[in-house]
């Protein structure tokens, strides 16, 4: 394939594109911002659950301190009739000794029941506690990823405008440029990375390896129109001055 030299030297310029384009991609594939999202979601999910279980187990222990202020009023109520029963002298010896015995039984009975309430209401206050760090830790991560989404966004935008930006500037190219050429420098570029390269003395820029003499000795006899490739990656190599050829 036979090309103006000064035509192949574009090739430089949509190499140079290309490679900018292959930057912005990867930036865009391993985006910092995107391990700061993904972290601050499982840092919320986390929390999240841990309000949750807070939550059931506050809901479980207010249920506990009702059923037992209940019982303890339950008995207190049947103490109080007891009393009555007692100061009204209505009731025999016998009746009274009964009373007497079950009052003493109910005081234990209120006695334990009152000691196991507090130590309910005292797991309450401290579930409780949990209960609000918990949502105070997700309120701060619910702020930390949206913050950290914000940037992400930002930085995506950046990301697509000089996508879009450069593959403006690589269609206007495009158009300078021979369909077979382009053919033949994609064809290269998709298989090893890089479709062209300025050969600048002995050494290929697109692979960075040095070519042999007999390469070299080939390229330095053939036509300045014509389109060489480096014997390594396979890259057009484009020759200038700086070529030694």
């Amino acid at each position: 394939m036979k090309v103006d030299p000064a035509v192949q030297r574009r090739l430089l310029d949509l190499a140079e594109i290309d490679a900018e384009l292959s930057r912005i991609a990867h930036r865009r594939a391993n985006l910092a911002e995107l391990d700061e999202v993904a972290k601050a979601e499982k840092s919320l999910r986390a929390n999240q659950d841990a309000h949750v279980a807070a939550q059931t187990a506050l809901a479980d222990l207010s249920k506990e301190v009702e059923r037992q202020e209940r019982e303890v009023e339950a008995v207190r109520e049947r103490a109080d009739r007891d009393r009555k029963l007692m100061e009204s002298g209505s009731v025999s010896a016998k009746q009274l000794t009964d009373v007497e015995h079950e009052l003493e039984t109910l005081q234990r009975r209120q006695s334990a029941l009152e000691d196991d309430l507090l130590e309910l209401m005292e797991r309450r206050e401290a579930t409780e506690q949990e209960e609000r760090n918990a949502a105070e830790k997700v309120a701060a991560d619910e702020s930390t990823l949206s913050e950290a989404k914000a940037r992400k966004d930002e930085a995506l935008t950046d990301l697509d405008t000089s996508m879009a930006r450069r593959e403006s500037d690589r269609a206007a190219l495009l158009e300078e440029l021979p369909e077979a050429l382009v053919e033949r420098y994609d064809r290269v570029r998709k298989s090893r990375g890089i479709g062209a390269g300025l050969l600048r003395y002995r050494r290929c820029g697109a692979c960075q390896l040095e070519l042999d003499h007999s390469a070299l000795s080939e390229i330095k006899n053939a036509a300045d129109d014509e389109i060489v490739s480096c014997e390594n990656c396979g890259a057009i190599l484009v020759r200038t001055a700086e070529s030694g050829t």
